[in-house]
């Protein structure tokens, strides 16, 4: 049977498991390349409350991507820069990331979006048609590219 995979946007009723799979992605990808200083400050930018708080206000919106009923993908934006951006390590290279790339430019439909990727998701954005616009940056223990692609 072919795997169905749901695109949509997030239910809030089910923030935590979307912040759990977040966690998860980064603490095995990402946050070996990070600094305790690096790891933290992630952590307290992913937790549920201020995550609540964020989609009350508007400054972010979420969509994920399901397979039985699980999420296994997460995109987080505000207007045309990506805050959020996660798949479960089993589903790589499937093209969950760019539906939901998609998904999210189609909704702001902005000229060019923006990411500050971590080291691990370089290649990703480039395959997304990202291209790098400085040096990589270290602020508060994150590690990041600036990179952009115009739409």
């Amino acid at each position: 049977m072919e795997t169905q995979f749901i695109f949509g946007e997030l239910d809030v009723e089910r923030l935590s498991e979307a912040l759990s799979l977040v966690r998860e992605v980064f603490l095995e990808y990402e946050a070996p390349e990070y600094s305790a200083e690096g790891i933290q400050e992630f952590m307290r930018f992913i937790e549920p409350a201020a995550i609540n708080k964020m989609l009350s206000e508007g400054a972010i919106h979420i969509w994920t991507c399901e397979n039985d009923g699980q999420i296994i993908g997460v995109i987080g934006a505000r207007s045309g820069h990506i805050n959020l951006l996660f798949v479960s390590g089993e589903y790589h290279c499937k093209g969950i990331a760019r539906r939901l790339f998609n998904m999210m430019a189609e909704h702001f439909k902005p000229a060019a979006i923006t990411v500050n990727s971590s080291p691990y998701a370089v290649e990703a954005y480039h395959k997304l048609g990202f291209i790098d616009t400085d040096a990589e940056q270290t602020v508060n223990g994150i590690r990041f590219i600036p990179m952009k692609c115009v739409l």
